[in-house]
């Protein structure tokens, strides 16, 4: 168990691959998503899941690949699935729902209006904002609250000039949630 750990401490250090679109790399994001968890006083599992949102991109060869041929990468189902085996349900489930939440929450149009050009160019590949049966079966799954949490959170973690704490900050953390 302990070897997954060094494998997300290794790639939050050694990726330096750009966020889709944006002026941070894939790393800043999620170690910036988690500290806005935490500067809300989060439950540890939400700043967790928030910390470990995007792994998934971490599994995909090449993410700007998918963008530049108009394929949705699946990253939330990629990440959660790969971790669900050291991780529970609680930090899992919102990893799985946060690209759900997005979709949920960008019907809002203040909402809307706070999503990146990056991030509506994603949500149009992701299904673009639910209809009103979606938004009824995303209401009734386990965890949905907290994925609308982590994606308010993910919406502002984008910030260049945020100076991200260092995954090895989160290593107690990480060991902490371990199954």
């Amino acid at each position: 168990m302990q070897n997954i750990i060094e494998e997300i401490i290794f790639n939050f250090s050694h990726n330096k691959s750009l966020y889709i679109g944006e002026n941070v790399t894939i790393a800043d994001h999620m170690l910036q998503t988690a500290m806005l968890a935490e500067k809300n006083k989060s439950s540890d599992n939400l700043v967790c899941a928030s910390l470990l949102h995007d792994y998934g991109h971490f599994l995909v060869k090449d993410p700007d690949k998918l963008v530049d041929d108009k394929i949705d990468g699946e990253h939330e189902s990629l990440g959660a699935n790969y971790l669900r085996k050291y991780f529970s349900d609680n930090i899992i489930e919102p990893i799985l729902l946060h690209v759900e939440a997005k979709r949920f929450l960008a019907r809002d149009l203040s909402y809307f209006k706070l999503l990146s050009e990056a991030s509506i160019v994603s949500l149009q590949l992701q299904g673009g904002p639910m209809d009103d049966e979606e938004i009824e079966q995303f209401k009734s799954k386990p965890y949905y609250q907290e994925a609308i949490k982590l994606r308010r959170f993910d919406e502002g973690a984008k910030n260049p000039k945020v100076r991200s704490k260092k995954i090895e900050e989160y290593k107690n953390l990480l060991i902490s949630k371990l199954k």
